[in-house]
């Protein structure tokens, strides 16, 4: 027997066990091919971005490994992307940050920067046809002062940095205009100190009057929409950061932008899934940056975890797919960087599919008649439920390797294109 026969098969035999537990499995993959993923650029060059050569990490963030064939051009980065979509089912979307500028020979400046340095990446998106997500970049450059940006007490400083986060934005609506999606234009700063400081109000008074002047100027939501990230610490900033959440929560509220909750930047035993619909009982919107910490902030591959299927189960059985914009974070040097990216977004869906298959309204209906026992041994029950093959004839039915098969794909990339790479 075929190996497509084999998986239709066993979908059919999938598909009559889901059932019998009152979930329709053509539903939740209808549901599931309608989550678009937003795949970070960073994975491919190892946050280097294109401002200048090799360019070198710093300002809170770190990246480990040397594994050879890393993107040293944006063509590179986006030829590593498509092959890296062509084994991942769905449509998905593209997330850049501003120093992945192409600036043609003509130095520019990050608060003088406008879309015309980011005309081939819309025209790649287009060909795509993908959405494209952007955002501000703010390490990685002179003008990131003691580890400071946005709450420099330089005004000089500060307005350099306001002005790229205004940049940003009017990019962004470009963006959005152009490929006819809304963007997510995404501001998080390092600022932070290493040892405990003696004046925390005013870092935080700085950073809400730069905010205030970067979001000053009212942009068309269908072409552009705003999120602020908060982080627990970085390295460098483990004492104290401006941007915690709690500040950055009362900022999106006052100010009508976006949440960006990132799996990474809270305590290493604290989970963002009961966040999520705490958030947005007074936000219309949040984003996510997925990553998997490890001890600390460390930016992971995404695996299949509990904490990954807890934020997938909050926001499908919360009814937020529509509410929650999902995006990976995460940049790991270590292992082929193009197998990295489908790594961690084939596990972001699966995760999405475990929820979307779950028996929800039988563990809904459980809990609402105070019947614990029969929710927790449903929910137990359920983990053992035939989710691979529903997955496997996911993967079929979207063109895209089935099973670890994908590998072989990767690799042979890897023999003829990356190993040419210095």
């Amino acid at each position: 027997m075929s190996t497509t026969k084999t998986i239709q098969k066993a979908y059919a035999l999938a598909q009559q066990r889901f059932a019998e537990l009152g979930v329709d499995t053509e539903a939740a993959l209808a549901a599931l091919a309608r989550i678009p993923i937003s795949i970070h650029c960073w994975q491919g060059d190892d946050v280097g971005g294109f401002e200048t050569a090799g360019g070198a990490l710093g300002d809170g963030l770190a990246v480990t490994g040397n594994y050879p064939g890393k993107a040293r051009t944006a063509q590179e980065l986006r030829s590593d992307f498509e092959k890296a979509v062509s084994v991942i089912p769905g449509r998905h979307r593209f997330n850049l940050h501003a120093n992945y500028v192409e600036m043609d020979g003509q130095r520019v400046d990050r608060d003088a920067l406008t879309v015309r340095q980011f005309e081939n990446w819309i025209a790649w998106a287009k060909k795509l046809k993908i959405g494209l997500d952007f955002n501000q970049t703010y390490f990685s450059h002179p003008k990131v002062k003691g580890g400071l940006t946005l709450t420099h007490p330089d005004a000089a400083i500060r307005k350099f940095w306001i002005e790229h986060g205004i940049r940003c934005r009017e990019i962004g609506a470009e963006l959005g205009k152009a490929l006819g999606k809304s963007c997510l234009t995404n501001l998080w700063i390092p600022d932070g100190m290493k040892d405990t400081p003696v004046d925390r109000k005013g870092p935080r008074e700085r950073l809400t009057d730069s905010l205030d002047q970067i979001f000053r100027k009212k942009i068309d939501r269908k072409y552009n929409v705003d999120s602020v990230e908060p982080k627990l610490f970085g390295i460098g900033a483990e004492s104290f950061t401006p941007g915690s959440h709690e500040f950055y929560l009362a900022y999106a509220v006052k100010r009508g932008t976006l949440l960006t909750l990132d799996a990474g930047h809270y305590h290493p035993t604290e989970g963002i899934a009961d966040k999520i619909s705490s958030v947005l009982c007074v936000l219309p919107e949040i984003a996510l940056h997925v990553s998997r910490g490890v001890r600390w902030d460390s930016d992971h591959v995404v695996t299949l975890t509990d904490d990954l299927q807890a934020i997938a189960q909050e926001i499908v059985w919360g009814g937020y797919t529509q509410r929650v914009r999902i995006g990976l974070d995460y940049f790991d040097a270590s292992i082929n960087r193009i197998a990295a990216w489908v790594i961690g977004t084939r596990n972001m869906i699966k995760a999405l599919l475990i929820a979307l298959t779950n028996p929800i309204a039988k563990l809904r209906e459980a809990e609402a008649s105070g019947d614990y026992t029969s929710r927790l041994a449903l929910l137990e029950d359920a983990k053992l439920l035939p989710f691979g093959a529903v997955w496997d004839y996911y993967c079929l039915t979207h063109n895209v390797p089935t099973g670890e098969s994908w590998l072989a794909d990767i690799k042979q990339y890897e023999a003829s294109v990356l190993s040419q790479r210095s």
